[in-house]
């Protein structure tokens, strides 16, 4: 009996963090699904940073991947806040450079 009672406290515990969170989401005015896609976004960032450091040379098929996944995440991150990412702007700004210097290499090529 003092098992169930200890794990109804806990799941009544769990269940009041996530409301917490939650709220605390809301009353920075975000949506939750929007929250939600920032979180995937910032780890896609990560991956994308460390790629446009190691690759100068793309290849087209990568440029491409390249340019929808940096699209992916300047939309999630408008949807946010700017001091939720402040810590992360230097990367932010270096996918943006990589992602301008693409588009531009492209846009070249097809006016060539």
């Amino acid at each position: 009996m003092d098992i169930f009672a200890i794990m109804y406290i806990l799941i009544f515990a769990i269940f009041v963090l996530i409301a917490y969170a939650v709220m605390q989401i809301k009353l920075f005015g975000m949506k939750v699904k929007d929250f939600w896609s920032f979180i995937e976004a910032n780890q896609m960032l990560d991956r994308l940073y460390n790629f446009a450091k190691q690759y100068e040379n793309m290849s087209p098929q990568e440029q491409v991947i390249y340019l929808v996944e940096a699209e992916k995440i300047f939309t999630a991150f408008d949807k946010v806040p700017n001091s939720l990412w402040e810590e992360d702007y230097d990367k932010y700004r270096e996918v943006l450079t990589k992602y301008k210097d693409i588009k531009m290499l492209r846009w070249a090529d097809e006016n060539k």
